[in-house]
């Protein structure tokens, strides 16, 4: 077991989870996809409760999977294989004999089928947000894709694609087409096509046939019409990134067959190196060796499995540790609005409370109406013991009694664990929690925070929480409203719209509006809780002047809390909020707003929070990442702030920027959500709980500056007239926080020399440029290259005047003298004729923002990339589009 030590503040946040490291006995429950000798294990593809029933879709799936594996074993040169599949059936499914879920949910599938369709159609694609070499979230297809065979002559083989798919997923590599540059010219004035391998053959054709490559070049660099069409009969096996379609490709690009130069995603973001380098460095193929023997591996095993009756059971901690800073209110009022409004119907839910020794307070009773919902609640501890000692384990026992009182078995149950901690022995009944086949959902209270603790949820597939003690924060009832469903369900789940705290003076009152956007309505409820005395005096304005009082709301004066539920549908738009604290104290008033979606044929909008590594050792970053959409379209230029609870000090707001940077940008667009003009007037909100994170090994005290500026990745470079107009996000001075002292920018006729020896390019004279901006913000310089190409000691080995490109990279450098990594290399042509007019690309949008923590937990960069995600486009054989073509 991974020791922890030097463990800084725990920091609660509205975006963010917790991670850590385990035994190695039991790991393949809730720990996901594993390699062992050299077969993959746990792969879980997930049907989406809207899919409608086909007898064919699991064949067709079972075809597509078993394909997949035999060519991902002789492309990875028989390293690895697809070897035990999980296929999770909806509920909606009509029950089959289909074995029953344990820990397997369908928020953490590798593999989702949707019928959502994006603005290309039925394109597969990968959700990747974390840069070359990471893996990314999910792969996405539809259900058309699946069922639809003629969609194969334009994609090949579902199989190929599948791999094409899984390199994005397992191994951060990148497409090696870009639909927007399908051609450029290389440093030899030749035009060539962006592709991976060069060997793959074709010819130029114009609007009315086959023409010289020259002819292609018109005005903007190349003719409207002008495409590349592939021969049909290839001799190149490289490579399954750029055209999996095409029958001669077996293998990824290698540093033999790799295109440096192509203008594509694989080279931008992973500085220029082949897909097979990529590969060949992730930890399966480190921890991996090629089978022996010439035969192929056995065929995939596949299991289909759906969940049965929801089963949930609340742990909750009674100890005397439960008294400090009015948690056990703050637990009480959570459980009820779990109880009251998030939990779904038909579930089956018990209560379970400890201290040293485990007691149940309802026994298993299914959800059917308020009155359900109510009893349960009656069964919430009131007060708590004397007795200052822990027993998780105990309450877990009990909780496992409750649940298997249903089915004898605590598979696909799920215990939602609150605890003020302290209880060192929970590594006692580690191993069989985890063999128990239920999920563990952990929100720890205060500051003593128990590593194992942490174990239980995210080995057993659960998700985990921190709660600070402060009577301001609502993070209690954001933990529980984050509580996944499991189900994929969206249209059936609570969205929370709101979630706000505040201390207010005698006499004072909290004043807020809320969006109701019209994607989002039914069950829409307020929420009011308070610390003390009676309730704030409520008023609630809706858009159409309609006033709601106190008196309206039904109130729980022993738990402090307050509700109203809006009858039928919410009207749209902006709905107004006053409490005034009536009291001669300080007041903690809280507000709860939380809707479900309006309709069945419109999602809504949503956001997922997930985070690259939750205990880093200092100086790491964590790295956060949350997903804005509606259905599978990423929704553009929202106003995201995270709010960052740290354990003792203020809160901290930061506003993340929606500005393209340290983001995968899409190679080929998808076209954005259209708003409504009622959106459009009125926006919407959305707010969702990511848990905690901690930091290892922070100093005490000051420490010195090791925060470098982040890495720029958007580097561009375009030739107007006789100068060269660079454009890229400003860093900042902390990775993407504040503003960078200064900048380094250099050049080189050799794409070689700028990647292998940077210091050594030609140093750009950038006097002209101003300081840096504020991280964020677009950066423009223009410059000359013929100040820096003309003369002979600027030519590089073995290369002449008769070269007409030039490389371009950026480094940013700190007050300090810290400098960021090397930007992508960004080239330009020089032969482009006076008369064209190129511009420069288009900006990519990304929500990024960085935390500076300066205390003891030390400074952490949260890059938050929110409006949208990386969409991995397959290359389509019957691309109508200027480009490519293959006949």
């Amino acid at each position: 077991m991974t020791r922890r030590d030097n463990v800084g503040p725990v920091c609660s946040l509205k975006f963010v989870t917790l991670l850590v490291a385990l035994i190695p006995e039991l790991l393949f429950l809730g720990a996901g996809v594993q390699l062992q000798d050299n077969g993959y294990d746990g792969l879980l593809i997930a049907i989406n409760p809207q899919v409608s029933e086909d007898q064919n879709l699991i064949p067709n799936i079972k075809e597509m999977i078993t394909e997949a594996s035999f060519y991902l074993f002789n492309a990875t040169k028989r390293r690895v294989f697809f070897r035990n599949i999980k296929i999770l059936i909806p509920t909606t499914w009509k029950a089959n004999n289909y074995s029953k879920v344990k820990q397997e949910l369908y928020e953490k599938a590798n593999v989702i089928v949707t019928d959502w369709y994006g603005a290309h159609g039925d394109d597969p694609y990968t959700l990747q947000y974390r840069g070359c070499g990471k893996e990314g979230k999910y792969i996405h297809f539809t259900s058309n894709f699946l069922l639809n065979d003629d969609l194969t002559a334009g994609y090949g083989p579902r199989g190929r694609v599948f791999v094409h798919e899984w390199a994005h997923l397992r191994w951060g590599v990148f497409d090696e087409y870009n639909n927007e540059k399908p051609f450029y010219i290389n440093g030899q004035n030749q035009i060539k096509v962006t592709r991976c391998s060069s060997d793959i053959t074709g010819i130029f054709v114009c609007e009315k046939g086959p023409c010289p490559q020259e002819n292609c070049i018109i005005s903007k660099l190349f003719k409207e019409g002008c495409m590349f069409i592939y021969n049909s009969t290839q001799n190149a096996t490289a490579s399954i990134m750029f055209m999996q379609s095409l029958s001669s490709v077996v293998e990824f690009c290698n540093a033999r067959t790799h295109n440096q130069e192509a203008p594509n995603l694989q080279n931008q973001m992973c500085s220029l190196r082949s897909a097979w380098d990529v590969i060949t460095d992730s930890a399966d193929f480190n921890h991996s060796f090629p089978m022996n023997g010439t035969g192929l591996p056995p065929p995939p095993v596949f299991s289909l499995i759906q969940a049965g009756d929801k089963v949930v059971c609340l742990v909750l901690d009674v100890s005397s540790k439960m008294e400090e800073a009015d948690r056990l209110l703050r637990l009480q009022q959570a459980a009820e609005f779990y109880l009251m409004q998030i939990v779904e119907i038909h579930t089956f839910v018990g209560i379970v409370s400890f201290n040293s020794k485990g007691e149940i307070r309802a026994q298993l009773h299914q959800i059917n109406s308020d009155d359900d919902r109510k009893l349960l609640v009656s069964h919430l501890p009131s007060t708590v013991s004397a007795e200052a000692q822990t027993s998780v384990c105990s309450g877990l026992k009990k909780g496992f009694e409750v649940v298997e009182k249903l089915n004898g078995k605590a598979h696909g149950s799920v215990m939602i664990l609150v605890t003020s901690g302290g209880d060192e022995h929970i590594g006692n009944c580690l191993l069989t929690v985890l063999s128990s086949g239920s999920t563990i959902h952990s929100i720890a209270l205060g500051s003593s925070v128990v590593e194992n603790l942490e174990e239980l949820s995210h080995h057993t597939g659960g998700v985990k929480f921190f709660v600070p003690d402060k009577s301001n924060s609502n993070s209690m009832i954001d933990a529980f409203s984050r509580i996944p469903s499991g189900t994929g369900d969206i249209f059936q789940q609570r969205i929370q719209l709101e979630s706000t705290g505040e201390n207010v003076k005698p006499h004072h009152q909290l004043k807020n509006t809320v969006t109701v956007d019209n994607r989002v309505g039914n069950d829409t409820t307020f929420l009011v809780t308070w610390q003390t005395s009676g309730p704030p005096e409520i008023a609630l304005v809706d858009p159409n002047g309609r006033k709601y009082y106190t008196s309206d709301f039904i109130t729980n004066p022993a738990l402090r809390t307050a509700r109203l539920c809006i009858p039928g549908t919410a009207e749209p738009g902006l709905w107004t909020y006053t409490l005034n604290n009536t009291h001669h104290s300080l007041q903690a008033l809280k507000v709860t707003v939380t809707s479900r979606a309006s309709s069945s044929a419109m999602p809504p909008a949503t956001v997922e929070v997930f985070v690259e590594r939750d205990s880093p050792r200092f100086p790491h970053p964590v790295m956060i990442y949350a997903n804005v959409r509606k259905g599978i379209y990423p929704i553009l230029n929202a106003t995201v702030t995270a709010t960052i609870e740290p354990e003792t000090a203020d809160p901290v707001v930061l506003k993340l920027f929606d500005d393209g940077a340290g983001n995968i940008q899409m190679n080929a667009p998808r076209k954005s959500v259209g708003r409504h003009e009622e959106e459009q007037k009125w926006g919407f909100s959305r707010v969702s709980s990511g848990g905690s994170f901690s930091v290892i090994g922070v100093p005490a005290g000051p420490h010195p500056d090791v925060f470098p500026p982040c890495k720029i990745i958007d580097l561009e470079a375009v030739k107007v007239e006789e100068e060269v107009t660079l454009s890229w996000t400003a860093p900042g001075e902390d990775y993407d926080q504040g503003q960078a002292n200064s900048y380094e920018i250099r050049m080189s006729q050799s794409l070689q020399k700028i990647q292998d020896d940077f210091n050594n390019a030609i140093l750009v004279n950038i006097s002209k440029l101003l300081s840096p901006q504020q991280a964020g913000t677009k950066e423009i310089f223009t410059f000359s290259p013929k100040l820096f190409t003309n003369g002979p000691d600027h030519q590089p080995d073995g290369e002449t005047q008769e070269s007409h490109r030039i490389y371009v990279a950026i480094r940013a450098i700190d007050k300090n003298s810290l400098k960021s990594a090397v930007s992508n290399i960004a080239q330009v042509s020089l032969f482009i004729p006076p008369n064209s007019a190129p511009v420069l690309a288009r900006d990519h949008l990304i929500l990024k923002g960085v935390l500076t923590a300066v205390s003891s937990i030390g400074i952490i960069c949260l890059t938050i990339a929110v409006t949208h995600y990386t969409l991995n486009r397959k290359k389509r054989a019957d691309k109508k589009e200027n480009g490519t073509k293959l006949i």
